[in-house]
């Protein structure tokens, strides 16, 4: 039976290599169908006869409880955008500056979910999506089961590689027809659709969506003796990964802009969407010379396809205000599909926008997704006007409060002078707890709002104190015992972030997330930050003359100095964490695995400790397991873990180490 399991194991490989890779399929369907069946039967039959990298983890069938964090070792940073010919040349210009001559390699953008995949030994551990940029989600329940994903490769090597996870057009309408007859809501396009997929706790969801990948990076190639970014593609390819067959390495400018005219013209004809291409220095060398900004590679950026323009009726025209207390018109439309979602709603920025354009209520008006993202209102259609439409007219008392609006000097927005606006408060407790700022999951904008109107949070310190009405809370539609824990639990791990999402969401005016980073590693503690002196700040790269005065008269407020005390009473971190002195040499380079009920936190709070000191935390043990940590009720992997072997830990223990 070994044998047998063998030869259909080695069958079934080839197949999927030789289908997904090569692109040359060697055995039919039916015959790969009737191949799986026996392995899957006997499998069932003799399961200590399943392998970890049995072909038919493809099926999926692994459940999870909840999504744990990985830190990534090198983080996966976004690609600065171009738009135009003249962008592009731009770019070409500030590469020549460093680089005499350079290469590129061209590469159409998949438009999909990124992932990083990680192999010891030639075995797949894990893979993770890009998150932040810095953590992100485990997935590889989920990886495991697209088939154009190797499980083993020929060679034994510890290797991490990134690319794109993907849903294919006819994968997209296939599963859409199925969710229409089913009665279900249907995906707005394939990237949605794949994001979805991926995200699943039961990994058989995400086996039947048809996803597939397409791998584009080697983020330690020089180690592999590669020189160049084309050597890492084509090394991928050797070692089994699907790589894009369209990418191409041209010479210069002129070549460059051939590719990407052409594929502006070809797109729809691929099986796969794309919403741009992706321009890389060819050689390693100069990728190094050329370094990063906090954000991106100067080596690479994205040329994104011309916006897709629709036609729709402006309905109305109302008013929002921010967390600055900027007052913003904002277009009501008819909906309208375009590029795949639906737009009912789009700013119109401000007063001076909407005059010079001469939008008024009424208007048949184009939009356009700006970088195929952020819907835009452009212009009216003026010949199809009736006479009928309103003129625009801006209000000069905050729809909130009523109170007076105010322009600022040198500046086309109005704000509301009400330092105690509803609005503006809710705006800022909203961006407090967002992604970028202190990324408390659970509570989306409705919430806030509610839990404002209904006393519970007033203030950021409020969030820390929202255990008092648990019992409240629990009575609200929509709340039950888990999903309060799962939310107060989100709020206890957010004392832990690193200064700059603390900056951040302090929603000091002109200090988005790029110079909150910058700040945090300069001062380091919120004390130094908040002894800063104006000369200081605009001695920093990239922080001017506004953002310098704006942080001065932030820190000169004396209700500034009260919070932050009140926020460091309840424990919130004042320090930025610097990933790399974080590694704890109990935990660095060690494979973990929690069993049982911890009193003290959560299960992916300790992960999320595990990580940030260096180590990795799976779901099973096995002989490449390092230590076990038990809580309460530890069953059969303290069981494993002793008749293996291996180290076991307390709480208390672990408490103690990290």
């Amino acid at each position: 039976m070994d044998k047998r399991v063998e030869e259909l194991t080695k069958i079934l490989n080839e197949a999927n290599y030789n289908y997904h890779v090569l692109d040359n399929p060697t055995i039919t369907d039916q015959e790969y169908d009737k191949y799986l069946r026996e392995l899957i039967k006997i499998e069932t039959e003799y399961p200590e006869l399943k392998k970890d990298d049995s072909p038919t983890v493809k099926v999926g069938g692994e459940v999870i409880d909840e999504f744990r964090k990985i830190v990534h070792d090198k983080p996966m940073m976004s690609l600065s955008n171009v738009f135009n010919e003249e962008e592009i040349r731009e770019f070409d210009e500030r590469v020549k500056k460093e680089i005499p001559n350079p290469e590129y390699v061209v590469e159409l953008k998949i438009d999909g979910l990124s992932v990083a995949l990680y192999y010891e030994d030639g075995k797949l551990v894990r893979g993770a999506t890009r998150g932040d940029g810095i953590t992100g989600e485990d997935i590889t329940h989920n990886v495991k089961t697209i088939k154009s994903i190797p499980l083993t490769l020929d060679q034994k090597l510890t290797i991490e590689v990134r690319g794109e996870i993907y849903m294919g057009k006819k994968s997209f309408e296939k599963i859409n027809e199925q969710r229409k007859k089913n009665k279900e809501p249907l995906f707005a396009n394939p990237r949605n659709a794949a994001a979805g997929s991926v995200r699943q706790l039961d990994s058989k969801i995400a086996a039947q969506r048809g996803l597939s990948v397409f791998l584009y990076h080697v983020p330690e190639a020089m180690s592999f003796g590669l020189h160049t970014h084309y050597e890492a593609l084509e090394y991928m390819k050797k070692l089994g990964f699907v790589v894009n067959p369209n990418i191409k390495l041209v010479k210069n400018i002129d070549e460059l802009l051939e590719y990407i005219a052409y594929w502006t013209e070809h797109r729809e004809q691929l099986p796969y969407e794309i919403d741009g291409i992706v321009i890389k220095v060819n050689n390693l060398n100069d990728q190094e010379k050329l370094g990063f900004t906090i954000k991106y590679p100067k080596w690479a950026t994205a040329y994104k396809f011309p916006a897709v323009i629709a036609l729709t009726r402006l309905k109305d025209i109302r008013f929002s205000v921010g967390r600055t207390g900027q007052v913003t018109p904002n277009a009501v439309l008819e909906p309208v599909i375009l590029m795949g979602s639906t737009i009912s709603a789009s700013t119109l920025h401000n007063e001076d926008y909407v005059i010079s354009k001469d939008i008024r209520i009424g208007d048949i008006v184009k939009i356009k997704k700006a970088g195929d993202v952020i819907p835009e209102v452009i212009e009216p259609v003026k010949e199809r006007r009736t006479g009928k439409e309103k003129k625009f007219k801006m209000i000069h008392h905050c729809p909130i409060c009523n109170s007076k609006l105010e322009r600022k000097e040198n500046e086309a927005a109005y704000y509301c002078t009400n330092p105690s606006c509803d609005a503006k408060r809710i705006e800022k407790l909203i961006h407090f707890v967002s992604r970028d700022a202190m990324f408390i999951e659970g509570f989306g904008d409705r919430i806030i709002e509610d839990f404002y109107n209904m006393g519970y949070v007033k203030e950021f310190k409020d969030f820390y104190k929202l255990s008092n009405y648990k019992k409240e809370i629990m009575e609200l539609e929509g709340f039950g015992q888990k999903s309060i824990e799962n939310l107060l639990e989100s709020i206890e791990k957010s004392k832990q972030n690193s200064l700059e999402r603390l900056l951040f969401g302090l929603g000091i005016r002109y200090v988005g997330k790029k110079t909150a980073k910058i700040l945090a590693n300069h001062y380091k503690t919120m004390e130094r930050f908040l002894s800063t002196t104006y000369e200081e700040l605009i001695a920093i790269n990239d922080v001017g003359d506004m953002i310098a005065a704006s942080i001065i008269e932030f820190i000169q407020k004396n209700e500034t100095h009260k919070m932050i005390t009140e926020l460091q009473e309840l424990g919130l971190n004042m320090k930025y964490i610097d990933q790399k002195e974080v590694l704890n040499e109990n935990f660095k380079n060690k494979t973990f695995v929690l069993t049982g009920t911890l009193s003290n936190m959560s299960r992916e709070e300790a992960s999320s400790k595990i990580e940030l000191a260096g180590g990795k935390t799976t779901t099973s043990v096995t002989k490449n397991t390092d230590i076990v940590i038990a809580g309460k009720s530890a069953g059969s992997k303290y069981k494993k873990a002793q008749e293996l072997g291996i180290p076991i830990w307390t709480e208390e223990e672990f408490l103690s180490k990290i």
